[in-house]
Parts: structure tokens; C-alpha cells; sequence
């Protein structure tokens, strides 16, 4: 059987070549391709390139290939060839090593994120046995996909092997550069550091960097020499392209010959690109193309071996699943459907139609919604525990935030998260973009979305230049690839736990592991206040993260199960009380917080909501009749004295959703607006939220939930798509238009005046 990969071992055979390459498309080596007799292999083809069997005999000691009189070396030793079935083994072994290369990478057990349980080592390869999660086959298989590549480009196995392991090494180790410098992973916009911005790599480098990188490239060396030594004792030198004499199995030799005599481009040693040597490139790129899309063969394929998507943390996302599985899963994400009617004429026509909304709306409005410092504070898992179904507390909560509720505009805010997604409620409240008019496959556009945009725009914008925008969250910046899409959103400062702006008060209360709220506060207050400027601040709190394990000391909440209700768990009970706690004291802080601000001389809005509700309420969960009450957090705008707007309750605020909170911003000020702000007015007041579809367990990160998006009437009362009136139905059909152009389209707003402020 003819093979273009493993070598035969028999001692005739057939150099399939011309006289100066081989049918397979790769070039032989010229050294030792002699027969017993001396005569050139190449000999052995015919005039016409027709592939001649040649009758060789084995040499015998007098004569043959071992030093004998008249023998090919002279007295050399003639080392015999390497069998196919140990060329095999040694592909396995460094495909292993190369894995095991990158895995070391991410494999740092002394992580500060508490988030997360690392896996790192060992681990990686034996949940295949205890747990039955092969992603460590998955990553060998791609990685061996590129291998065989290489293979078939240089056709020598002890080139292509040093050169995988080459790439798989500094990989590895600027994979563990970055993860100690800023925990997070090697992520596709990395790949812009190979371009104009190489500098950047250098951002990567800690102290000590030499001791790992001269120890990389002593295990390299060690590796070369071993390379070495096998090139020498193996007789064909590692080359693939090698046929028997006979029975080489014509329909595979035809398909061979058809493929490699397409050639596109000579390789050294031999090699070269041709469409044989292309399958498993092609094989890798299309993995990577459809990897991300919900449903696909290579999705499906990647979650059958065990590729659990955790992108909240890409270093435990990397752990996980392999260095190389997360990345390629962030490559092509499908973000949306191209709209039927989209072009540059109808984003035209959109702009004609909310420009006019807008100077309609702004004949009354008499402010400008950035002559005022505005602050959004998200509130991490805040909401109200008394209104889950089935739960009793011994005492209220949140009575301060109950009571500023009630002065000023306020409600309920649907949340596409329970128990996690923060980070899609956080980017829809800076962008007035919706999670519910994107495709199923993305799940997370902070990871998969903003890297690779061109054009960004964020309402923080509208406050000018980027000093203007001040961003705090007391943990780490790598959390959802925050600190490098702040800066895409033209944020000056982003103020956490480590990196270039450390957040200056960093308490915590009794045992939590977390920044306290009341810290937080202090650091976004002493910013607002040292300043005359009008600014737009973003607060993103971690006091009341999960997990919620018994943290307080004297805490007086105690959690039951409501009249006629399932009995609560033991855990679930600890879990509530302990996050009933920490809810009542950002409840107090918050109440605190605005006390200080209503003390400037300078007007101030607030936007306060909570994320999501925290994933705790384990038998209230089992309910699907409890969806909506599990996606429902408490929201408020509020404004201090200076501002003019404090006490104003503006109509349709009792139900929203993040991605209008702008548009009620302006409302709640009196504030002009744009085109843009135009349109969300208009669309909030025929849906008043819309998420995509929730589910009461805490979900994955494979896909956005099966099922329709979810859309609330001003009542709070489901709606449906299909029913939409003509308006409503316009409205919807402009919105996605809108959001295809900004994130997935050509950008035709860019150009126009449709964000700009009058």
C-alpha cells in the first residue's frame, strides 16, 4: 500500500520521483538515493514519468551496504530505515510533547483569581478517565492536524518535528508570560502585536524572564540533539514519500499522484506545498471556522470530546480546554444575520427617520445630558431575595434602596443572566446594543466580539475626550477582557487590582474574599469630586459575588421557605443568608453613596442596577414557572440636588432592560439626544425589555438558550414577536439593521451624524 506519510521498511523500494522531484510533489534527497549497484534511483522512472518497479536484491556482507568490498559507504555503518509503525509512535510522542508545551503555559496553579479552580497538570489528561472529558485528545488532534501539515511540506520527520516543537515552546512561553503578568490567556487579538504593535510583547516579559526562557531553550536544544541522532541512525533520514515494490494499492496511488502534482510552492529539504500537503491545513481552518457556531459538525464534534467554554476567565477557560481549543474558539464567532434589506442606502434611510425623531423629542427637552457627571454603577448579583418565589426572610434587605426607589425613576430590569453573565448586562448598558438581536453561537461579546471590531462606539463617548471616562471594578482587569476593551471604549482609567491604575481602597469585610462595596464607593467618590469636570463613570461592585460561603460575622439574616413552599436545602439556606448579608450592607453603602454625591456642587445622575440574581435559589430554580422572577433585578436613576432632575419619575420605567438605560438617562435629565438615543426612546416605549431567551439554571457558555427572545410589555407582560404591530415590527427591524452595521456590518453610521449629540 502506497503511503505518503509512514515509511515501508523493506529493504527494496521504489523512489516514486522524476529526476528532480517526486510525484507526491516533494523533492528527495539526493544523499544516499543510490541502489546496491550504484546507479541513481532516479534512473528508475521512465522518460515518460511512468513509475518503473525495480528488481533490487539485498547486498550480502561482501558486497552490500554494511562496509563491504565495493560497498554504497565504504566502511561506514549502513543504518537501517526506521519502520512506519515507530514513525507512528514518535508522531503520537510529540504531538504530546508539543500539547504538553502549551499546556505548561496556562498550567500555573497559583492563580489570584478565586473565580475559578485551575486545572493544571496532570489533571488535564486524567479527567479522561474520571470524568470522561477527552478535550485533551481534542487538542492533540488539532495540534497533530498542523503537525502532519508540516510533514508534508518539509518531508523530512526530524525538520518538521523541531519546528512544531519550536513554535509550541514560545507559545508556551509567552502564554506564561502573559498569565503571570496579567492573568489572561493568548487571545486573537494578540495576533495585532505581530503587526505594528510588536512593543507590546515586551508587556509580557516579568522579572526573572531569563531563567525561563533560557530553560525553554535548553529543553529545545535537548530536543535538536535528540533529532540529531535519530536523523542519523534512521536510514531514509525521516523522509515520508517512500512505496513498496509491489501491491501499492492503485486507486490510492491515482488520488496521490491527482493531488500532489497540483503544486503550489517548493519547500526546502524537498518539501513542497501541494494540494495533498494542504488537506489537514484545510481540515484545521475549517475547525476553526465553524467551531463557534451553534450547531455545527466542528462544534458539536469539540463538545462530544469535552470542550467546556468557560470565557469569563480565559485562563481557566485555557486550563480547561487547552490552550489551543479556547482560542480557535474565539476566531469566527457568528455574530448576526445579515439583514435582507441591509445596504448603505437603507442605513441611509434609518438615519433620515431618528434624526427627525429626534428633533421632534428635542422641541421640549431643554438640558444636555453631558453637562452632568453621570455614573453607572452595576451592582454585582443585587436584588431583591424577599421577591424570589418559596423564600422567607426574617427581616428586609434592602429597605434603603426600597425607600430610593420609591422618589425616583426605578423598576425591575429583565436580565439575560442568572447566577453569571455580567459582563453581557455591563456591555449592553455601555452600548444600547441588544443580547437578544444577536446570533444564538455568540455568547460573549467581550471575548468574541469587541477585540475585533473597528468601530466601538459606547454612550461614554459622548463625554469627549478619553479622560473623561473613568472606569472602576475591585478585581482583576483580565476578567471578560476588560481592561483591553475599556480601552477600545475610550476609557482613560480603568481602576482594579492589578495592572497600570491600581483602585485605591481595597477593604474587605470579615471573611469575604472580595472588595467591599463601601470601598468601591470611596474610590469612585474621591474621583468625582477632585474634579470640576463633567464626566462619565463606569462602577462595576464584586462585593456579592459568588460563591457565597457562610462570610459574615453576626449575621442576623435567616432564610425559610415560604407558607406552602418546598423546604429549603441546608446549603441553599447558608448561601441565602449569607448573600441576604452582604445585599443589606451595599443597601446601606449605596444609600451612603449618594448621600455624598447629593453633598456636591456639581449635578450627578446615577444609574444603579443589578446584574443578575445570584445562582443560589436551587428549589425556587425547578420551577419553570419561576423564569421571569429569576431574571428580574432592582434598577433606579437617580440625580442629586445640583442637578435640577432629583425626585423626577419618568413615564415607563416600571420594566426595562440595560440596553435602554441611556435613552431613560436622557429622559430622566431632560437631556437632548441623538438619532441613536432617538430610536431607543421610540423602542422602549413599545417593548419596555428584551433579552434573549433565560432559563433558571445557571447556564453555559456553549450557546445563548434555545427558545424565544423574551420581550415585556410596560406591564411586564410577555410579548410576542409574531404580534408586533406595524410600528413595533419597524422599530425591531431597524434596531437589528442598526446592530448588524456597528458590529457586523460595513459601518455605514460611522460617517453620519446618527450617535453624535446636537
Amino acid at each position: 500500500m502506497m503511503t505518503c506519510i509512514w515509511p515501508i521498511t523493506n529493504w527494496a523500494w521504489v523512489g516514486w520521483r522524476h529526476a528532480n522531484h517526486t510525484k507526491c510533489g516533494y523533492m528527495s534527497d539526493e544523499i544516499n538515493d543510490k541502489n546496491d549497484d550504484g546507479t541513481n534511483v532516479a534512473n528508475a522512472v521512465s522518460p515518460s514519468g511512468e513509475i518503473e518497479v525495480l528488481d533490487i536484491k539485498r547486498a550480502d556482507s561482501s558486497s552490500g551496504r554494511n562496509g563491504g568490498k565495493g560497498g554504497r559507504n565504504g566502511g561506514r555503518r549502513e543504518y537501517k530505515p526506521f519502520p512506519g509503525w515507530l514513525y507512528g509512535v514518535l508522531f503520537v510522542v510529540f504531538d504530546m510533547a508539543a500539547v504538553a508545551a502549551l499546556q505548561w503555559g496556562v498550567s500555573q496553579s497559583g492563580t489570584r483569581v478565586q473565580l475559578s479552580s485551575p486545572v493544571v497538570g496532570w489533571g488535564f489528561v486524567s479527567k479522561m478517565w474520571t470524568k470522561g472529558n477527552f478535550v485533551f485528545v481534542l487538542n492533540l488532534l488539532l495540534i497533530g492536524a498542523l503537525y502532519l501539515a508540516l510533514l508534508m511540506l518539509f518531508n523530512r520527520f526530524w525538520i518538521a518535528t523541531p519546528v512544531l516543537l519550536a513554535v509550541a515552546i514560545i507559545v508556551g512561553v509567552i502564554e506564561h508570560f502573559k498569565v503571570s503578568i496579567r492573568y489572561e490567556a493568548i487571545l486573537p487579538s494578540d495576533l495585532g502585536f505581530l503587526g505594528s504593535n510588536t512593543g507590546n510583547l515586551m508587556s509580557f516579559t516579568p522579572p526573572g524572564a531569563h531563567w525561563i526562557i533560557l530553560g525553554a531553550l535548553a529543553v529545545f536544544l535537548v530536543f535538536v540533539a535528540l533529532f540529531v541522532v535519530l536523523n542519523h541512525v534512521d536510514g531514509r533520514h525521516g523522509r515520508m514519500i517512500r512505496f513498496d515494490n509491489k501491491g501499492e494499492g492503485g486507486v490510492m496511488i491515482a488520488l496521490a499522484t491527482v493531488l500532489s502534482m497540483i503544486k503550489l510552492l517548493d519547500m526546502p529539504y524537498g518539501g513542497s506545498i501541494t494540494a495533498l500537503s494542504m488537506l489537514p491545513i484545510l481540515v484545521f481552518a475549517l475547525y476553526c471556522i465553524h467551531v463557534s457556531t451553534t450547531d455545527s459538525l466542528a462544534n458539536k464534534f469539540s463538545r462530544a470530546l469535552g470542550d467546556t467554554p468557560s470565557m469569563w476567565d480565559s485562563v481557566y477557560d485555557a486550563q480547561r480546554n487547552g490552550p489551543l481549543v479556547s482560542f480557535t474558539r474565539q476566531l469566527n464567532p457568528t455574530i448576526m444575520d445579515e439583514p435582507s434589506d441591509y445596504s448603505e442606502a437603507t442605513m441611509k434611510e434609518v438615519v433620515k427617520r431618528y434624526e427627525a425623531a429626534a428633533e421632534k423629542i428635542n422641541a421640549s427637552r431643554t438640558k444636555n445630558m453631558t453637562d452632568s457627571t453621570v455614573v453607572y454603577v452595576l451592582s454585582e448579583s443585587f436584588s431583591d431575595p424577599a421577591r424570589v418565589p418559596g423564600v422567607k426572610l426574617n427581616k428586609d434587605a434592602i429597605p434603603e434602596v426600597r425607600a430610593i426607589k420609591s422618589g425616583t425613576t426605578s423598576g425591575l430590569m429583565l436580565s439575560s443572566g442568572y447566577g453569571g453573565g455580567t459582563a453581557n448586562l455591563e456591555y449592553m448598558g455601555l452600548s444600547g446594543l441588544s443580547m437578544a438581536n444577536f446570533d444564538s453561537s455568540l455568547t460573549s461579546p467581550y471575548q468574541q466580539l469587541v477585540p475585533g471590531q473597528h468601530w466601538t462606539p459606547t454612550i461614554n463617548q459622548m463625554w469627549g475626550a478619553p479622560k473623561n471616562s473613568i472606569a472602576f471594578h475591585p478585581y482583576e482587569p483580565s476578567m471578560y477582557s476588560r481592561a483591553t476593551n475599556y480601552k477600545k471604549f475610550g476609557f482613560a482609567h480603568f481602576y482594579t487590582l492589578q495592572g497600570d491604575d491600581i483602585i485605591k481602597h481595597r477593604d474587605k469585610i470579615d471573611r469575604s474574599p472580595y472588595v467591599s462595596d463601601k470601598a468601591t464607593y470611596q474610590s469612585a467618590l474621591e474621583d468625582i469630586s477632585s474634579t470640576d469636570s463633567n464626566q462619565f463613570i463606569q462602577i462595576i461592585t464584586m462585593q456579592n459575588h459568588m460563591p457565597y460561603n457562610d462570610w459574615y460575622a453576626d449575621n442576623e439574616f435567616k432564610a425559610t421557605a415560604a407558607d406552602g413552599a418546598d423546604s429549603l436545602g441546608s446549603d441553599e439556606v447558608t448561601a441565602i443568608d449569607t448573600y441576604a448579608k452582604g445585599a443589606s450592607i451595599t443597601d446601606t453603602e449605596t444609600k451612603n453613596f449618594l448621600d455624598e454625591l447629593n453633598k456636591l456642587d456639581k449635578p450627578v445622575t446615577v444609574v444603579f442596577y443589578g446584574d443578575h440574581l445570584p445562582g443560589i435559589y436551587e428549589t425556587a430554580s425547578q420551577d419553570t414557572n419561576n423564569s421571569l422572577a429569576l431574571h428580574l433585578t432592582d434598577y433606579f436613576i437617580w440625580s442629586n440636588k445640583a442637578s435640577g432632575s432629583q425626585g423626577k419619575k419618568v413615564d415607563n420605567s416600571v420594566y426595562s432592560s440595560p440596553n435602554y438605560f441611556v435613552a431613560q438617562t436622557a429622559e430622566h435629565m431632560n437631556a437632548k439626544v441623538s438619532p441613536y438615543l432617538a430610536f431607543l426612546t421610540l423602542m422602549h416605549k413599545k417593548v419596555s425589555a428584551m433579552e434573549p431567551p433565560v432559563v433558571n439554571k445557571i447556564q453555559g457558555w456553549d450557546r445563548i438558550p434555545e427558545g424565544q427572545d423574551i420581550y415585556l410589555d410596560a406591564a411586564g407582560n410577555p410579548m410576542a414577536e409574531d404580534e408586533f404591530d406595524e410600528q413595533t415590527k419597524q422599530l425591531m427591524t431597524d434596531y437589528k439593521l442598526i446592530q448588524y452595521d456597528i458590529t457586523a456590518g460595513k459601518n455605514y453610521l460611522k460617517d453620519t451624524d446618527f450617535m453624535d449629540l446636537p
